[in-house]
């Protein structure tokens, strides 16, 4: 990769993940760096221009802005990037026709990164030549808020890939983790999906409303896990002996709360009943104004752990 003072990336893709990665890399673009974005739409550059500064919100728009490029063929887009990054349709046949034509027009030494939600590298890179130098990034909605990066390798991705890409995502304030094995899914949604099906079964089974629920994760381990995720808060409710200790007292409530999980599936019938209270509940999100809140929670923590630093640095 180029210089840092100097860097040219192209986003494949200007979906709603596609133009918070645009929004992204605008605020963390060093002059002078370009931005160049691909998307086989009609109206590409229309829609990019009118779209993308809606993901700055209340925050200034930078300058910058207008400088993106809007390439009309991939080879345009890719041949000069040093960072080639796709958000294109969650899709395997188009991905592998992809990378494998990107890397007959991109550089040697680029990065290839997918945003994928679930398709592992190593299916996407089968039609490629050099099968190292493809990853997942696959963010948590919306990157340009969220901290969190999944890097995804497949069992021939190289190290060196690996570490430039987590060395570039710290260098502008993200949490890039290296997931270690491929797996469905992932592991944020894994984790979020676990909870969505338990959600489901406890309004399913008449226990509580949409409404409720939401106000339970929202009123308890919500707040908490943006503090400490669930190990660390286990942890530490378990007083001196720590999470051995938490288990050693309500383990058997743990147990039973496990072999008492829900076990719905799409498609078993619940669905009408759940769809038909989140839209009378909530009707169409205001995505603005939950996009808002968690950037003043974000921040909020930043400074916390900001002043736990200077602290420790103190002693």
């Amino acid at each position: 990769m180029s210089s840092e003072k100097e860097l040219r990336i192209t986003l494949i893709g200007a979906g709603t993940i596609g133009l918070s990665f645009a929004a992204l890399h605008l605020t963390h673009l060093p002059a002078p760096s370009q931005l160049t974005i691909f998307d086989n739409r009609p109206n590409a550059e229309e829609y990019i221009r009118s779209n993308l500064p809606k993901f700055f919100q209340n925050s200034s728009i930078p300058s910058s802005i207008s400088d993106i490029k809007v390439a009309t063929s991939l080879q345009e887009a890719v041949s000069n990037a040093n960072i080639i990054q796709e958000s294109g349709p969650e899709n395997l046949d188009i991905k592998k026709e992809l990378w494998a034509e990107v890397e007959n027009h991109a550089k040697k030494d680029a990065l290839f990164w997918s945003s994928t939600s679930g398709i592992p590298a190593s299916q996407q890179a089968q039609n490629m030549q050099d099968r190292t130098r493809l990853l997942v990034v696959h963010p948590y909605n919306p990157p340009h808020i969220m901290p969190l990066l999944e890097l995804v390798p497949s069992p021939d991705t190289s190290l060196e890939v690996i570490q430039r890409t987590q060395d570039f995502w710290r260098a502008r304030n993200r949490v890039p983790i290296h997931i270690r094995r491929e797996t469905t899914g992932f592991v944020a949604n894994r984790l979020a999906f676990a909870l969505l099906r338990e959600a489901v079964h406890l309004v399913d089974t008449g226990v509580v409303s949409v409404e409720e629920l939401d106000a339970i994760v929202e009123s308890s381990m919500g707040p908490r896990w943006a503090v400490a995720g669930p190990f660390k808060s286990y942890h530490a409710g378990g007083g001196p002996l720590g999470l051995e200790g938490f288990f050693k007292n309500i383990g058997g409530t743990v147990q039973a709360c496990w072999d008492d999980a829900g076990t719905p599936k799409v498609g078993d019938g619940w669905e009408g009943e759940v769809f038909k209270q989140a839209r009378e509940v909530y009707g169409t999100v205001d995505v603005a104004e939950r996009d808002r809140i968690t950037r003043r929670l974000l921040d909020v923590l930043d400074e916390e752990k900001g002043r736990k630093r200077s602290v420790d640095e103190e002693k």
